[in-house]
């Protein structure tokens, strides 16, 4: 494959890895003009990313089984296709109980067709030692993606007049844009990977390699890295109504520092990247989570007062910085764990079923902290919950990187 086609497949698959997932999330942008829109409370609007969350997880391992199997080009236009399609509806905001059975479907179609074959294409994209920079790459490009398409979506929200019609037209435009990365998809992916063998070979992925890959230890001490590195992102999703509701900023601005967050995730994803196939990929996961325990610390003892402000957006910095790292290289985790690569989608799969359950219970959490204690309590308590799940994932990366550096000394 030439390297004109292969960063041509990356920028399609990034690029659509970042834009396919801002409808489920729009919540983290839009979150009171959403739930206004929608006539929601707090606790149903984190109901809505719930039932996402359920679906999602029952799709995980069917959909990384499927990933071994089946054309990545076909599941990824798919995906992208249906997706777009159920948000053309979702824009018309209709009842409570339709608007969950999206988000359901969403569930389905992003996960069991689209995750499972990202991850595979993307680890078949770079060699071994080089799995840091592929999904930092990856990363990076979701990022760019996901910006540059909220910084638009954004701007069309505040000319349009910040009410139910614009973003309405925010929706509409973001599931124009993911039918149009479908079409792209089915034009420029490919039907195969190659896994280091045959390429003629279609990979046979049966109970036995199943039942090897829930046997890995490694497999779930990644599953746990993933699982507390995601309910760190979802901490994230509070700075936009912390801002509105603690420091008094307006929506539109409370938006804005989300949207300006998301500029973080290119740059940090991409350096921790390479930095972490210099450094280690576990070692660099654990510093990582150290940083973040200290920071959503802050946030939970931080007061609201004016001239903390710019002690916030700092903070709103370093712990987005850290997160988007995170997420940058721990599904490189899998190279470094000796995880087999004729595997990778089923070992995703079993790793995103366990590791992204936060989508389940991280809203409702949230939802029910602020609605049952009001105002800097409500974020005071889900800040330190945040902080302690970030704690375990600490313990968690570090037995990985203790494990390798055992097998090392073991090799020597």
């Amino acid at each position: 494959m030439s390297t004109l086609r292969r960063w041509v497949i990356m920028t399609v698959l990034s690029f659509s890895g970042g834009v396919i997932f801002l409808l489920p999330f729009l919540q983290e942008v839009y979150y009171i003009p959403l739930a206004e829109a929608l006539e929601l409370n707090n606790t149903e609007v984190g109901s809505l990313m719930s039932v996402f969350g359920l679906t999602a997880m029952l799709s995980y391992f069917p959909g990384g089984w499927l990933a071994d199997r089946v054309s990545p080009r076909k599941l990824i236009t798919a995906s992208l296709l249906a997706t777009g399609a159920a948000g053309l509806y979702f824009a018309t905001f209709p009842a409570y109980e339709i608007s969950l059975a999206i988000h359901a479907l969403w569930g389905i179609t992003i996960t069991l067709l689209f995750w499972g074959a990202m991850i595979r294409v993307t680890r078949n994209w770079a060699p071994a030692d080089e799995q840091g920079k592929a999904f930092g790459v990856l990363e990076t490009g979701r990022g760019f993606g996901e910006v540059l398409s909220s910084l638009a979506f954004l701007a069309v929200f505040g000319v349009l007049g910040s009410g139910d019609f614009a973003l309405s037209m925010v929706i509409v435009q973001c599931s124009g844009l993911i039918v149009f990365l479908g079409v792209l998809a089915w034009f420029s992916l490919e039907d195969t990977v190659d896994d280091g063998g045959n390429p003629e070979q279609k990979p046979s992925v049966g109970l036995h390699e199943v039942i090897a890959v829930l046997k890995m230890p490694v497999i779930w001490l990644i599953s746990i890295v993933i699982l507390t590195g995601y309910c760190a992102y979802w901490g994230t999703f509070r700075f936009t109504s912390y801002a509105t509701d603690i420091f008094m900023l307006s929506v539109t601005i409370g938006a804005g520092i989300s949207v300006a967050k998301m500029w973080l995730k290119p740059l940090a994803a991409l350096v921790a990247g390479f930095a972490a196939d210099k450094l280690g990929i576990a070692k660099s996961v654990s510093f990582l989570f150290v940083v973040l325990i200290l920071s959503f610390s802050v946030f939970a003892m931080l007061p609201g007062r004016p001239e903390l402000l710019p002690v916030m957006l700092v903070n709103v910095a370093i712990a987005s910085l850290a997160v988007f790292a995170i997420r940058g290289i721990y599904f490189a985790l899998m190279e470094e764990g000796g995880v087999p690569l004729a595997v990778t989608g089923t070992a995703a799969g079993v790793i995103s079923m366990v590791g992204f359950t936060p989508d389940i219970f991280m809203p409702v959490l949230g939802g029910m902290l602020l609605d049952n204690f009001p105002g800097p309590q409500g974020y005071r308590y889900f800040f330190l919950t945040t902080a302690a799940i970030c704690a375990v994932g600490f313990i968690a990366s570090t037995l990985i990187y203790l494990k390798i550096v055992k097998k090392s000394a073991t090799k020597q």
